[in-house]
């Protein structure tokens, strides 16, 4: 027999390794010892897949830290559930006595599927679920403070009525707004009535051929207007029945200035008195007051119904109260005619007033210490002043030489809107029951609607006043 031949069925001694090719093994691994395979970190190793690497990752960003290279996958679902409950129950932050800032990696009591909060403590407060603290977002330039937008105001006026014959006379006033949500307006020798929420006219009343309307003004309460005349008279009005009531006497000359506390009503008239009258007396007036040099165009009750504030064109302010007929203050730093006169509902004792075309300024007193507190050049005539009922802002009304509207904010007298449309002066303002609109007269003969004002409840609140008929009518 053939050696090679026997030798051949016999089991054969492997042949000697080259330790450049690794074995063939029994097992099913594609790469022989696998579990202790260990690249060189200097060597690049491509595949047909992408591994991100972490080295550069930041684990303490997170509360974490590196995987070893000999976790298991219970570290894996640990550190997952970690995430996951930082997400869904956010650490409060603690400080230190340091003054740096520790995590209290305690679980805070939760308060799911409940109707009751159990903390009180701001959103704002609460850390991110990814530990980020306010001081990181200052440095990122990420501020928790929300950002206040400011409030829209529309230079347009939302509706303009056709007033034929309003006088373009300074020292009138000829618009009022009622608590009832009408506009009194006085057009030559005749009253007519606005009824804001259904937009209907109607004329009150019609002093004839020898008498001119001079000014109007409505009780604080109930329907109750008032009529100031040319021939010195002031006609007392139930509009709700349009009926006259009674006919009050005692100035020689135009009554020009009304204004209304309680039952308690005060007319100023060009023979410089102002006249106190209760209607509920049968007297014409219960006293005079004397004070002024020139005629009497501007009267305003304080809030609180104590004091009474005049102005004339002697360029004076006078304040008076119930029990004296002299001014109780004088203030004599206007140039021009005081018409424009405006008591703060903010603040007890704030007066603001204005003068005409010799002085253009805004003035402001606390008439509780008698103190001139700021004064304001306008630029132009101050015509009339009303201050806003539900923020601390005030409009003003001009005339010589650019007609405009102007909104501000109190006590830094910064713009808050400019108006333009009249072609006149305006000297006649008067605003809304709910103290969000006004309304502005001017001797262009129009009457021009004004959403100024935020509302009590939500600045973005659309007002019912007027919002049944936009556009341009007239109003007789």
């Amino acid at each position: 027999m053939d050696t090679s031949t026997s030798n051949s069925m016999q089991p054969q001694s492997p042949p000697p390794s080259d330790p450049k090719t690794p074995s063939k093994s029994n097992n099913n691994n594609l790469i022989p010892n696998f579990n202790s395979y260990h690249p060189s970190p200097s060597r690049n190793i491509y595949s047909d897949r992408f591994i991100p690497s972490r080295t550069s990752s930041n684990f303490a960003l997170f509360g974490l830290s590196p995987r070893s290279q000999s976790g298991n996958k219970e570290d894996s679902n640990n550190a997952y559930q970690s995430i996951l409950r930082n997400a869904l129950f956010p650490v409060t932050p603690e400080k230190n006595v340091s003054g740096g800032s520790r995590r209290n990696l305690k679980r805070p009591h939760c308060n799911i599927f409940r109707y009751k909060t159990e903390t009180n403590q701001p959103l704002h407060s609460l850390t991110s679920p990814f530990g980020v603290d306010d001081e990181e977002e200052e440095l990122r330039g990420v501020s928790s403070t929300p950002i206040k937008v400011a409030r829209k105001v529309s230079r347009s006026p939302y509706k303009v009525l056709d007033a034929p014959a309003l006088q373009d006379d300074f020292y009138l006033n000829l618009v009022d707004w009622s608590s009832q949500n009408v506009l009194a307006v006085g057009l030559e020798s005749c009253v007519y009535l606005w009824h804001a929420s259904s937009g209907k006219v109607v004329k009150l009343c019609d002093l004839g051929i020898d008498d001119n309307v001079c000014s109007v003004g409505w009780a604080q309460r109930g329907t109750h207007l008032a009529v100031g005349t040319s021939n010195g008279k002031v006609q007392l009005w139930d509009a709700s029945q349009s009926k006259r009531i009674r006919t009050m006497e005692g100035h020689r000359l135009r009554v020009g200035a009304l204004a209304w506390s309680s039952s308690q009503l005060s007319s100023g008239s060009r023979d410089k008195s102002i006249l106190q009258r209760d209607i509920r007396a049968q007297a014409d007036y219960v006293s005079k007051l004397s004070g002024h040099k020139s005629e009497v165009c501007g009267l305003k009750w304080s809030p609180d119904s104590r004091d009474l504030a005049s102005g004339g064109n002697d360029n004076r302010l006078f304040v008076w109260n119930n029990h004296s007929t002299q001014p109780i203050l004088k203030y004599c730093e206007h140039m021009a005619a005081v018409k424009a006169i405006a008591w703060s509902p903010h603040l007890h004792g704030l007066l603001a007033s204005g003068g005409g075309t010799a002085d253009r300024c805004i003035r402001f007193w606390n008439t509780t210490t008698n103190t001139h507190l700021s004064s304001i050049d306008t630029g132009s005539q101050v015509c009339n002043l009303v201050w806003s009922k539900n923020a601390n802002e005030l409009v003003s009304t001009h005339g010589y030489s650019q007609n405009q509207i102007i909104l501000w904010k109190y006590p830094t007298m910064s713009k808050i809107a400019t108006l333009t449309g009249h072609t006149y002066r305006v000297l006649y303002l008067a605003i809304s029951p709910d103290g969000q609109m006004i309304v502005t007269g001017a001797g262009d003969e129009t009457l021009r609607f004004w959403n100024v004002f935020p509302s009590p409840r939500s600045q973005n609140t659309e007002s019912q006043i007027g919002a049944s008929s936009l556009g341009r009518t007239q109003i007789r």
